[in-house]
């Protein structure tokens, strides 16, 4: 039973209208009549061409490349609706931008992802719908509920459908120390082991294998990783694993940011199938044979349908 009797409505701005029109599509529903734009000096316009009064609103938009435009398209659309007496409005951001910066790493540095999640609770988002946090306590950084959803389970789905007849064979592998939980998450899924690859990270952007702690010799292996950047971690990674003695180097990861050289980087890697969700749009130019997207249109529907009916929400976690 729907306690507050308002009818749902799901919006999107320019980041995320592919997503969000699976999404409407899902929960039979129509993507929201809007346009988000700019002016000439760059300043964002909103135009909300259709009453939202007393609605539950779904504002679709991940704050992906360019982070800082996507960004303020979300607060500008939320305070909109927020203007137009949207009776809730939850802000559904499948790939969280700044994530990254949630700690300071060295003197005098910020917390962007702290200054982020009180700039969306501040535009007028009542809660926020995400995935795979780049670390879990940043839903702690906003000051009203957030639904954290978990790409383990749809990328799990995916191998072991895959690798069926040969689970014996498989080998789940985190690219670094701070992936383990994932890692392992995954892995009991599959009820296959886990092996680690232990790094350092000299500067931004650049890591350097040390060590490989598990069994990985003749092993299909799958490297799971919450986002690839620049893909360099995944790539040598990857290569490492091979010259160790893997027999086959697979990889997955919910967002794919891929920026600078990554592209590059994947198509000459070892690495055999590289499948990512769909939280962040791929251009044309990206999309190579060797990456495959696996949509979470259907899990965010069932996530928003969940919360529009009021209803727990905790179930999707598996």
């Amino acid at each position: 039973m729907i306690a507050h009797g308002k009818n749902i409505k799901i919006f999107a701005a320019n980041a995320s209208c592919e997503l969000a029109k699976k999404i409407a599509d899902y929960l039979g529903t129509n993507v929201g009549d809007s346009q988000v734009g700019s002016f000439s000096d760059g300043e964002v316009f909103v135009n909300i061409n259709e009453t939202v009064r007393g609605s539950d609103v779904f504002v679709i938009q991940s704050t992906s490349n360019p982070v800082n435009d996507n960004l303020m398209e979300l607060l500008i659309m939320i305070d909109a609706f927020k203007r137009a007496s949207a009776g809730r409005i939850t802000a559904v951001i499948p790939y969280f931008g700044y994530a990254r910066q949630d700690r300071k790493s060295k003197a005098r540095d910020p917390i962007s992802a702290k200054l982020v999640a009180d700039l969306i609770a501040t535009a007028g988002a009542d809660r926020v719908l995400t995935m795979d946090l780049h670390a879990a306590q940043i839903q702690g950084f906003f000051n009203v509920p957030v639904d954290h959803l978990l790409g383990v389970p749809v990328l799990a789905k995916y191998f072991k459908t895959a690798f069926e007849n040969v689970l014996d064979e498989v080998v789940v592998v985190s690219p670094d120390l701070g992936s383990v939980t994932r890692a392992r998450n995954f892995a009991n899924k599959l009820d296959v082991p886990i092996a680690i690859i232990d790094k350092r990270r000299p500067k931004a952007n650049v890591s350097e294998v040390m060590n490989i702690i598990g069994d990985i010799k003749g092993k299909q292996v799958i490297l799971v990783d919450d986002m690839i950047d620049t893909a360099g971690t995944i790539v040598n990674g990857a290569q490492a694993l091979l010259d160790r003695g893997a027999k086959r180097v697979f990889a997955c990861c919910t967002h794919g940011v891929l920026s600078g050289p990554a592209i590059e980087r994947i198509q000459n890697s070892c690495i055999e199938e590289l499948v990512m969700l769909d939280t962040i749009s791929q251009p044309v130019e990206k999309q190579i044979d060797k990456i495959k997207l696996l949509s979470v249109a259907p899990i965010f529907g069932e996530a928003i349908e969940r919360i529009y009916k009021e209803v727990s929400v905790s179930p999707l976690f598996n």
